[in-house]
């Protein structure tokens, strides 16, 4: 459990604001999904309106849930984090405010400029390049203010969760920056230095690794924070947190030619993307256990705390995810899920199972001692917030399982004279009923959201339950 002190040495008000930030963005971003995933069933919610439609959307919901959602926590948490395991307040709170407000910016120029079909075009990097310079800038002045704080520190030891925030902060800046290399031709189009196979693999060795840095690496600093502290007990292994660390970033930037087989990639290339995928397996599990293991001789906690549930959880997918990516790398198995939905449900086991289920533990946890509370103004609701996100995921993805299943043997099936036995039509036929399911797992997900934002706003406009706990040690 955390707790803070009334006068407070460090700077809260950041947190706080990225804390509600990410509440909200969440609710934007999921909505959306949920919007396009009802597209897919019924075209006609596309309403005709050429930024309603799926193509218009979809990424701007990948953003939102990625880069609002998820950035806002990871800048949120990290700058807590920071402050409280380095005892020493943030470097500059004037900086760290213009990265709230910078970053605030940067997504609302997103949920603008995407419907509009402003984009370039490259997954997770779509923003153009005006855009592009406002997130270097913010970024850069964000990385200051983490590390900047480090240097300051009055304890001499960097807890590992920093080690894990700090290489999410500077591997992401460089992958933004690679990727966005690009001719400006106008105020809103650009295109890419990087011609044909060259830049396919300069997008999948962002892309991938925006998913290991930004999506993994980053939530890895904060499942090392929170899982120790709302167990009240010291991380399983600090030794085994340590080789992960190395061995994790050591081999995940090598791993995203994966996403290109039986491309024009050179075979060597795929298959070093498919030898280093498969090895990522044991630094991905090490992580998982050491997290899920921190819970020895306190698994009775898991009965009476949904905050731990949702955290203990979030590890289970992590470890799911993280065997299933490597499995789906293999070429023989690839060419059975390549342009799937089993993709899709891959994608969301680790997005919405892994990140959002982290987050929203890490949220539940943080906000009340942020906001001066004891605890959440209702536990039950929590647990009907815990329930609906976990059937949700497990809805969602058993359904895009099967859809991609199906895809992958109808695409590849052919006639003795070497025809084609299905045609797509009949194969989106098949999977039509798996998209309801998609959908109503979305939903779900979306209504826990919702209970949460009910939840938080009770608990910050409420006037009981002050803090009045003393100030525990750093973890």
């Amino acid at each position: 459990m955390i707790t803070l002190e009334a006068n407070s040495p460090y700077n809260y008000t950041v947190v706080r604001q990225f804390a509600i930030a990410t509440v909200l963005w969440g609710i934007v971003g999921m909505a959306v999904g949920v919007l396009i995933a009802a597209q897919l069933i019924f075209p006609a919610l596309n309403f005709d309106t050429p930024w309603l439609t799926y193509s218009h959307l979809r990424p701007l919901h990948t953003n939102a849930v990625i880069f609002a959602f998820g950035g806002c926590a990871l800048m949120g948490t990290s700058l807590f984090v920071v402050q409280r395991t380095c005892q020493a307040r943030l470097i500059s709170d004037g900086l760290a405010q213009f990265v709230f407000w910078g970053w605030q910016l940067v997504i609302v120029l997103a949920a603008v400029t995407l419907p509009m079909g402003l984009t370039t075009a490259h997954e997770y990097a779509e923003l153009e390049w005006p855009i592009d310079l406002l997130i270097a800038v913010v970024w850069v002045t964000y990385a200051y203010v983490f590390f900047g704080t480090i240097t300051k520190r009055k304890s001499p030891h960097i807890y590992v969760a920093n080690w894990f925030y700090g290489a999410f902060i500077i591997t992401t800046a460089v992958l933004h920056i690679v990727v966005s290399l690009e001719v400006p031709l106008s105020a809103w189009k650009s295109y890419s230095v990087f011609p044909g196979a060259i830049g396919a693999m300069v997008q999948w060795w962002y892309g991938h690794n925006a998913v290991g840095f930004f999506l993994t690496a980053g939530f890895l600093g904060m499942m090392y924070y929170f899982v120790p502290k709302q167990s009240e007990r010291p991380i399983y292994s600090y030794r085994l947190s340590v080789v992960h660390f190395w061995a994790l970033i050591g081999i995940y930037m090598w791993a995203g030619s994966h996403h290109l087989h039986y491309s024009a990639l050179p075979d060597w290339a795929q298959s070093v993307g498919m030898i280093f995928s498969l090895m990522l397996l044991a630094p991905s599990w090490a992580g998982m256990m050491n997290g899920i293991l921190t819970l020895s001789g306190a698994w009775d906690k898991l009965r009476t705390d949904p905050i731990l549930r949702f955290l203990i959880v979030a590890l289970s997918f992590y470890g799911m995810s993280t065997f299933e990516g490597p499995m789906m790398s293999i070429k023989t198995v690839n060419a059975l899920s390549h342009d799937t939905d089993w993709t899709v449900g891959h994608v969301h086991s680790g997005a919405l199972g892994w990140v959002a289920m982290l987050t929203i533990g890490a949220m539940y946890a943080l906000i009340p001692p942020l906001f001066g509370k004891i605890k959440m103004y209702s536990t039950k609701m929590i647990y009907w917030h815990f329930w609906l996100s976990t059937i949700g995921v497990v809805f969602y993805i058993v359904s895009m399982w099967i859809a991609g299943v199906t895809q992958g043997l109808m695409w590849r099936a052919v006639n003795p004279d070497g025809t084609l036995t299905y045609s797509f039509v009949e194969s989106l036929k098949a999977t039509y009923p798996y998209y309801g399911g998609r959908l109503i797992g979305g939903a779900m997900f979306l209504t826990g959201m919702l209970l949460m934002a009910w939840n938080v706003y009770k608990t910050v406009s409420s006037d009981n339950d002050k803090v009045v706990a003393p100030v525990p040690q750093a973890a």
